[in-house]
């Protein structure tokens, strides 16, 4: 091995690592954002990028071969945003209330983009493959074979993939991902994820990635029609919902339609007890996170539907958007319904997504616990 190689594996293992234990850190953040708790929060998680940084100028001097300028500049750019993300919760933490929650999303979304560098880079590294696992998979050696197999293969099949609504805009379109070690031709269960308002397929399909790509689920985000999902008025959305279904199963993965969950975030919660009630539509399990409901909602849903269709629900304590007593009230209507419903609340989530719920809800949808 020359000193350009040794000097470049080092650089990589002086980076890689810290900057995964960062995004680590980073997504354990996302899940527990509260306006009013953002400087104890900061707090739990801030000291560990300081080495990220001082990594970064070596990494950047060593001698890269122009073969591996993409992978560089990839990590380079991941690590960038990582710190930018952290620096943006610390600004969060010196703000108040409620502009501390735009403040704080605002960085976010620097993760979400150290995310989506990261991603194209994980079949040529383990440790990044493995940020891509949800927690309890990622040292599961079936998983790990799967993927190690599929990276070897190279055969191009699955991945993620993005395709614009039916006027060719954002809207109504989808982002997917399709596990890359599945084979085609078996049907494989669903997972419909539908966002919060003003939110979009392509960033929420990342939520869910780690713990479909851990069980072989395809993924698919999509995007409403309008600026957020049709709860109230014309249902728009639903029949754009069994179009994007087609079109996913056209691009050559064989779909369980018999193994559907429909689940969402706020706003996409709601519309998946919309959506999902109704006798007739693809859901075959429900599992909103920290959605609206009305009781009324189940008067236009049949007994037998009521009866024969799996609920999870999942919402914070700490919630200020939808109080916690919305969904105690949903789980109750559920069960003097006969609907097979199971009910988590989390003591300590405001209104956010719980990534760290992924895995388990996954697992109930596939009756693996």
């Amino acid at each position: 091995m020359t000193n350009a190689h040794s000097e470049i594996l080092q650089a990589v293992a002086d980076t890689v690592l810290p900057l995964l234990h960062v995004m680590d850190l980073l997504a354990w953040a996302r899940q527990r954002v509260d306006p009013y708790g953002m400087a104890p929060l900061v707090q739990a998680i801030e000291g560990p990028e300081a080495g990220l940084a001082a990594s970064l100028a070596p990494f950047r001097q060593a001698d890269w071969p122009d073969a591996l300028a993409a992978f560089r500049d990839a990590i380079d750019g991941a690590a960038g945003d990582a710190l930018a993300a952290m620096d943006g919760l610390k600004a969060a933490a010196a703000a108040d209330g409620f502009d501390a929650l735009r403040v704080a999303r605002r960085a976010l979304r620097q993760h979400r983009a150290a995310e989506q560098a990261l991603y194209p880079l994980a079949a040529l590294s383990p440790p990044i493959s493995q940020y891509f696992l949800s927690h309890d998979r990622r040292e599961a050696p079936d998983v790990l074979a799967r993927l190690d197999a599929a990276a070897d293969a190279g055969n191009g099949h699955g991945g993620l993939i993005e395709a614009p609504g039916p006027t060719g805009g954002a809207r109504g379109g989808h982002a997917a991902y399709i596990p890359e070690y599945l084979d085609p031709s078996t049907p494989a269960p669903v997972v419909l994820a539908l966002h919060g308002g003003r939110g979009n397929g392509p960033d929420f399909l990342w939520s869910w990635l780690p713990g479909a790509r851990a069980r072989g689920v395809v993924l698919i985000a999509p995007t409403a029609l309008g600026e957020t999902w049709a709860i109230m008025g014309d249902d728009v959305d639903s029949p754009n919902l069994l179009r994007i279904l087609d079109a996913v199963a056209a691009e050559g993965q064989a779909l369980d339609r018999s193994r559907v969950l429909l689940t969402g975030m706020s706003d996409g919660g709601t519309f998946a007890y919309v959506a999902g009630l109704l006798d007739g539509g693809p859901a075959t399990a429900l599992a909103p996170f920290a959605a609206s409901f009305h009781p009324m909602l189940l008067e236009f849903a049949s007994p037998a539907r009521l009866r024969s269709l799996p609920v999870r629900l999942t919402h914070g304590a700490r919630d200020w958007m939808f109080p916690v007593d919305v969904a105690r009230t949903a789980a109750a209507a559920f069960r003097e319904a006969q609907a097979p419903v199971i009910y988590r609340e989390l003591a300590d989530r405001a209104h956010v997504f719980p990534e760290d719920e992924v895995g388990p809800t996954l697992d109930w949808f596939l009756g693996l616990n």
